[in-house]
Order: structure tokens, then sequence, then C-alpha cells
């Protein structure tokens, strides 16, 4: 089968589309899924100019997300038949194949019915930012109908879900962007308030948008400087979630207005192998794509390569300021 595989560690080059052998059912619980989608994310990229996040030699296929079509089942297997079209966030650490591949095989367990409303493409794009999202503002942000929460990069892969998941919620939504053709867009899916950040302070706008009071929940999908700067943006009592490493910072404000300050990893259940955390995100899984057949969740894809062309994408991730998502066909 054809797949991406990443020859080293370096610039989007080393990832090279090879033969390899197509992976067998190896546990009766098994499913073989030819992989018709995968999504790019940026730890895709990440992974590829750091280092696989176990101690695996390379060469390795990365990928988390996937969408495909059941073609094998194994003998134990209960939740699926041969046809069903599935979505997934399974390997592409170092430790399992990832998606950037024709066919993978995954425990039953790891898998859902992807949205009857939605095609592969799109399907692949969702599985890392939904969880991400979710995890983010509902687990650890804990938002409540009738709050107000600030989510950074609005246009973003995660943003762009996150804005949707917390008007479900009933919250009221300010989010940043960078263009008016982006604020346009967020604003489209739902967001309340869009500021342009390279126009406008976003902490003295969110603070004059709340009266001077701040959001409820901040959730950082950019970076430490982001992180530390949203802490006079966000309410006293109130509660910022980042995703990434905020570096070391002077807290004092932070602890004066007694922030309850949140880290969101959606990747730890595979990481750490914590067989529960990844039930409740399969759960997760299943009950966006009821959502989304219900038109109440979208995705947003913005380009869709060839697998060939997975350096490419990479390339279009770290130039930033990408809108929605990219996915890769087979």
């Amino acid at each position: 089968m054809k797949a991406i595989m990443m020859t080293a560690i370096g610039k989007p080059d080393v990832l090279v589309l090879t033969d390899i052998d197509e992976p067998e059912i190896s546990t009766a619980t098994q499913i073989k899924i030819r992989i018709k989608a995968a999504g790019v994310n940026p730890v895709d990229t990440k992974i590829r100019s750091n280092g696989l996040l176990y101690d695996h030699p390379l060469p390795a296929v990365l990928g988390c997300d996937g969408a495909g079509e059941v073609v094998e089942t194994g003998s134990a297997v209960s939740q699926f038949k041969i046809g069903d079209k599935v979505w997934f966030c399974h390997g592409g650490l170092g430790r399992e194949q990832g998606n950037y591949a024709d066919v993978t095989v995954i425990d039953q367990r790891w898998v859902s019915l992807m949205p009857e409303t939605l095609s592969f493409s799109e399907a692949a794009a969702l599985p890392l930012v939904l969880i991400t999202a979710w995890g983010a503002l509902l687990d650890r942000g804990g938002l409540q109908s009738g709050q107000t929460v600030l989510i950074h990069a609005g246009a973003g892969g995660v943003g762009h879900v996150a804005i949707q998941l917390a008007k479900l919620k009933g919250a009221r939504v300010i989010t940043t962007v960078s263009s008016e053709q982006k604020a346009e867009f967020v604003k489209a899916l739902g967001a309340d308030e869009a500021i342009i950040y390279v126009q406008n302070n976003f902490v003295d706008a969110t603070n004059k948008l709340t009266g001077g009071k701040g959001a409820d929940l901040v959730f950082d999908t950019v970076g430490a400087e982001v992180f530390k700067q949203s802490i006079p943006a966000t309410a006293h009592f109130g509660r910022l979630v980042t995703l990434l490493d905020p570096g070391e910072l002077n807290l004092a404000e932070a602890r004066m207005r007694n922030l309850l300050i949140g880290f969101e990893l959606m990747l730890t259940p595979m990481l750490r192998d914590l067989a529960e955390a990844r039930d409740q995100q399969v759960k997760i899984l299943k009950q966006c794509a009821q959502w989304i057949d219900q038109g109440l969740l979208n995705a947003h894809v913005s380009k869709q390569l060839p697998l060939k062309e997975a350096a490419k994408a990479h390339a279009m991730i770290e130039a930033g300021h990408s809108t929605g998502k990219i996915v890769l066909i087979m």
C-alpha cells in the first residue's frame, strides 16, 4: 500500500511517499479500515520537526485523524461490519501506524461510526479538534450556559469547532482573528464578537465587551505570549485553559484574580494508555456525530490535497493563519 513515511527529523521534505506492507488484523477485536482521508494537525508538524513521542526508530507513519471504510473484521468484532463508514483519532505518534496511508488496523474500541451527513474529507478533519475543544471548554473549562468565553484563533482548526461547541452550550462567544475575512467566517459559525487582534488589543476589547469584567473562560490555542496576555482578560474567579506550555510566567495577577488554570492535551490518553479516558473520547465523537447530523455542528475544510502532497500540507500549516483544516485524500 501507499503511505507517507517520516524518514528523519526535519523539514517537510523528510515526508516521503513509499510502498509498505499492508497491516493485518492480529487480534479478534480489530478492524481493518481502508482510509479515504486523513486530517493534518499542527501536532503532526511538531512530531516531524522534533521527533516521535515514543522511543521507537524511524521511519514512521504520521497522522492521528482518519476516516474510511471497514473492509475486514476480527472474529470477535461486534460493533462494526464490512462497509461501515468510520472516523477515529488513533496512532501517528510513533508507536501505532498513523493515517497518512491507504489502510490501517485499529481495535474496534477506539473507532466510531462517522456522521452520515459528512464526506470522508470532512469527517477526517474533525476527531482531534473536536475532542480537544470539548476537553478544554467543557471538561477543563466547565463552561456553563450564559457565561462568556474568549476563544483565541477562532478561525483555526480547534477554534472553529470550539466556537460551535460553546454556542451549543449556550455561551456568549468572543473570539480573536487576524482579518476581516476571518471575522466574517467566525460570525457565520456563531461567534457573537470577533476581535481583529492586529488592529485592536484583545485584552482591552474583551474587557470593554464584558463591561470591565473579563471573560469567564479564556481558551488559549496559540501559546505562551497569548496565555500571558490573557490573564487580565479573564474574569476574577474565572478559568484560563491552554493547549500549550505557557513557559515561566509571573502569575501574581492570576493569583490575585483567583483563576483556575488548566491544560488540555487530548493525546494524553493515547500516550499514557488510559483506556477509560479514550472511551470518553469515543463518546465525544458519538455525541458530536449526532449534532453534526442534526445540522448543529459543521466542519470547514480549507484545502484537500492528495496523499503524495503531505509535505505541502505540513508547509501550509507551518506558514500559519490557515482557516479550518487541511486534509489528505487517498
